[in-house]
C-alpha cells in the first residue's frame, strides 16, 4: 500500500511540473504572438510585406553600400590617404 502512496505522490508531482511547464509555454506563446502582431504592425508602416523582407534588407544594403561610396568619393584624397582606407 505505501508503495501505491509513492507512485500516487510521484505521479501528483509530475502532474503538477506539467502544469507549471504549460503555464509558462501558454506564458511565452501570449509573448510571442504580442511580439509577432508588433512586429507585422512595424512591417506594415514601413510598407514592407513580411515575405519581402529578404529583399528589403538586400535592398537596403546595397543603398547603405552605394551611400557610403559616395560619401568616401566626396572627401579629399589626402584625408583618404592618412586612414589608409584606400
Amino acid at each position: 500500500m505505501q508503495q501505491l502512496e509513492e507512485q500516487m505522490k510521484a505521479v501528483k508531482q509530475k502532474l503538477e511540473k506539467a502544469k507549471n511547464m504549460r503555464y509558462k509555454a501558454e506564458a511565452r506563446l501570449e509573448t510571442l504572438e504580442r511580439e509577432e502582431k508588433q512586429i507585422l504592425q512595424e512591417l506594415a508602416e514601413l510598407e514592407v510585406e513580411p515575405d519581402q523582407l529578404d529583399e528589403e534588407i538586400e535592398r537596403l544594403e546595397k543603398q547603405i553600400t552605394a551611400e557610403m561610396e559616395r560619401i568616401w568619393n566626396l572627401l579629399p584624397e589626402e584625408l583618404k590617404e592618412k586612414d589608409g582606407m584606400e
